[in-house]
C-alpha cells in the first residue's frame, strides 16, 4: 500500500489538509475573539480562566499554520486533537438526552472519524522521501 503513495507536490493541499486547516483557525480565532469581547470563556456552564484558552488558541493557530505550511508535526498534532474530541463526544453520546445532542455528537464523531482517517494517508504522503534527481 505504502508503495502506491506518491510525495505531496510542492503547494498542494489535499481537501483533508485544507479542512483541518480551516477548523483550526476558525477555532483558534474564534476563541480568541470571545475572550477579547467577553473577557472570559464558558465551558459547560462554568468560566474557565482566559489563559488557558488563549494558550490553546495560539496552539490551534499554530496547528493552522503548520498544517498550511505542510509540516508533519501540525498535522500529526491536530490528529492528536482530534482524536481527544472524537472520543469526547463519543462518551457524550451516552448522556444525549435529546435528539440535537444525539445528532450533533453523530456528527462530531462521524466527521471527525472520517477527517482523521484521511488525514492518516496525508500524513504518510508527508513522510514520503523525495525522489532521487
Amino acid at each position: 500500500m505504502r508503495a502506491s503513495l506518491t510525495p505531496l507536490a510542492p503547494g498542494e493541499r489535499p481537501w483533508a489538509v485544507r479542512v483541518a486547516t480551516l477548523i483550526a483557525l476558525l477555532i483558534g480565532v474564534g476563541d480568541l475573539a470571545v475572550v477579547i469581547v467577553d473577557g472570559s470563556f464558558r465551558v459547560g456552564g462554568a468560566h474557565t480562566a482566559p489563559g488557558g484558552v488563549v494558550i490553546f488558541s495560539v496552539l490551534m493557530l499554530a496547528c493552522a499554520w503548520g498544517m498550511w505550511q505542510l509540516r508533519y508535526w501540525a498535522v500529526l498534532g491536530f490528529q492528536a486533537i482530534l482524536a481527544f474530541v472524537i472520543l469526547y463526544f463519543s462518551l457524550l453520546l451516552m448522556r444525549a438526552s435529546n435528539l440535537l445532542g444525539l445528532v450533533a455528537a453523530l456528527v462530531v464523531v462521524g466527521g471527525g472519524g472520517y477527517l482523521f482517517y484521511k488525514l492518516v494517508r496525508v500524513l504518510s504522503r508527508l513522510q514520503m522521501p523525495e525522489p532521487p534527481g
